[in-house]
């Protein structure tokens, strides 16, 4: 399924993870061009609900071509989940969906400077109503915190060359543009995996942190959990390991045992049950979809289920 120039990774695997009921309520966190917020609605009976989220503007402004009133569709950061749902008069839903990272319709505008593709101003925010860019973030950062941005969450070993390649450059002039920051890595980045332009990880780095998308991610997951009704389930598709690695970690800690202090008097029944539930494995996007969409080639998607809560 294509919506524009947006294929939606996992499409029919995501959404039967969620197992949607006819008469449910679920969140669609990453709106995005509305592919799996359609296959949701696709399931639903007309008694189902459907709220979805998205910080980008573009977003909400294409609604995805859909007109359908049990959608209700919010210009919000999924990090505002509960507010979200506390506005929609709803305290629990049967399932929540994260499709993390950028979406392929940000990747595809060259205008948005997310792609060293495409010579754009360096904006990079998801939301491009409020936050600041990567340029301007770029100009007024020093050495050490660049150096740190761009090792962290690029994974970038060349990080050190690269920031003080940038501070140098700006001495000179500000770097504005996707073509000025991709010229500066190239420089100073002399080895690179073959394929892979020495950007990459750069960029990657920059959009993380400008958007702080694992922050983002690391409040979202205790709401959705606590959002859950009984049986509901938690569906996440990560495309990078520093996305999987909260994920996983927070899914794995949810459906332990909680840790309680050495010798204290309590019987099996007494000691709380796990919240979650983890279902099945990591899948990963089967061969014909990474053929049709490169892009899902890098996709891990962990499901997990709310248990139900004992009685009082």
């Amino acid at each position: 399924m294509s919506l524009g120039s947006h294929t939606p990774v996992l499409l029919q695997a995501a959404v039967d993870g969620l197992r949607v009921r006819a008469d449910g309520v679920y969140v669609d966190c990453t709106f995005g061009r509305g592919g799996h917020s359609r296959e949701i609605l696709g399931r639903l009976g007309k008694r189902g609900r459907l709220i979805a989220l998205d910080r980008d503007p573009a977003a909400i402004a294409t609604h995805g071509g859909l007109d359908d009133e049990r959608l209700k569709l919010v210009h919000r950061s999924f990090s505002d989940l509960r507010g979200v749902l506390d506005e929609c008069g709803v305290e629990r839903v049967d399932g929540v969906l994260l499709d993390l990272g950028v979406s392929s319709p940000q990747l595809d505008d060259g205008a948005r400077g997310f792609s060293f593709r495409v010579d754009a101003p360096l904006d990079m925010r998801m939301d491009t109503s409020r936050g600041i860019t990567a340029a301007a973030w770029l100009a007024s950062a020093d050495e050490q915190d660049i150096r740190e941005v761009i090792r962290n969450y690029g994974e970038e070993r060349f990080a050190k060359q690269i920031a003080a390649a940038i501070v140098a450059a700006r001495a000179r002039k500000p770097v504005a543009t996707t073509r000025e920051l991709t010229e500066l890595v190239a420089a100073a980045v002399r080895t690179r995996e073959p394929g892979q332009n020495p950007a990459t990880r750069t960029f990657q780095a920059l959009r993380i942190h400008v958007n702080q998308e694992l922050e983002e991610l690391t409040a979202v997951l205790p709401e959705c959990v606590a959002a859950l009704a009984p049986e509901g389930r938690l569906v996440a598709i990560s495309f990078h390991s520093l996305e999987d690695r909260i994920v996983k970690r927070f899914m794995r800690e949810q459906s332990q045992p909680s840790q309680l202090p050495k010798r204290l008097p309590l019987r099996a029944a007494e000691i709380p049950s796990p919240k979650l539930t983890l279902i099945g494995k990591l899948q990963r996007a089967m061969p014909d979809e990474v053929a049709a969409n490169p892009r899902a080639r890098s996709a891990v998607m962990r499901i997990a289920e709310r248990n139900t809560e004992p009685s009082a």
